[in-house]
């Protein structure tokens, strides 16, 4: 087992556990259930109102700086609304906006937007690597003004030509490889982040971020790029027409 294992600076990984079990000729039964404490580790959950309590949207925002920063490539899926980081101030304000209507979440709704924004700047960084998969669907969601939408539809345009941004879009009509659940981010092949509707989890199993890459990639695959990803944009913005 590695040296940081022994000493307590890193988890011991499921290779490791099964590695010291077979040497120590631990029974199956018990190298089963060591290996479900393990994973059962390996899974951080935080509920919003604990982590609304200790700094509000502001905070949170605060908190992903240095996780997209450390991480070379990024994969995002959301399935109904545009991802933060592409997010207009208007759009994100709206976002804020409905969130501090549920129980436990913040309600720093101008300093939450001023962050959102901050974090943007990742984009600009040379050598970042960041994937973005958004529904035909999110794009179309009333969830703020028409106007606002269509704001928020030419800045996707815009952000989608950024040298480290690729952008897919799954168009309504796609034949789909199965049904999806949740938006989720996964940082490099370390870190998974998935919300919910009480609470935020961050998967670090190995199982776990292999289950949620092999997801990504199949809807990738189902999805739009490029030239036909912006064609789908800038036909929304032509339905939304031009109402200001």
């Amino acid at each position: 087992m590695r040296s940081t294992c022994r000493t307590g600076r890193q988890t011991a990984s499921a290779d490791d556990l099964v590695r010291w079990t077979e040497a120590v000729g631990c029974p199956g039964e018990i190298r089963a259930a060591l290996l479900a404490d393990l994973r059962s580790m390996r899974v951080e959950y935080a509920t919003w109102r604990r982590q609304f309590r200790q700094g509000g949207s502001a905070r949170l925002q605060r908190a992903q700086v240095p996780v997209e920063a450390g991480a070379a490539a990024v994969r995002v899926f959301e399935p109904s609304i545009v991802p933060g980081l592409l997010q207009s101030p208007d759009y994100a304000r709206y976002i804020f906006r409905g969130l501090a209507q549920l129980p436990g979440r913040g309600r720093d709704i101008d300093e939450g937007v001023h962050t959102r924004m901050r974090r943007q700047e990742i984009l600009y960084r040379p050598g970042k690597d960041f994937r973005f998969l958004v529904t035909e669907a999110a794009m179309r969601y009333l969830i703020c003004p028409r106007p606002v939408l269509r704001t928020q539809l030419e800045r996707l345009a815009v952000m989608s030509a950024l040298p480290t941004v690729d952008l897919a879009v799954i168009p309504m009509d796609a034949a789909l490889p199965h049904m999806f659940w949740h938006g989720f981010w996964i940082f490099d092949e370390v870190l998974v982040l998935v919300e919910t509707v009480s609470s935020e989890l961050s998967l670090r199993d190995s199982d776990d971020i292999e289950t949620y890459t092999r997801f990504f990639e199949s809807f990738w695959q189902a999805a739009s790029h490029g030239e036909d990803a912006v064609a789908i944009v800038h036909r929304l913005l032509d339905a939304f027409g031009t109402d200001r």
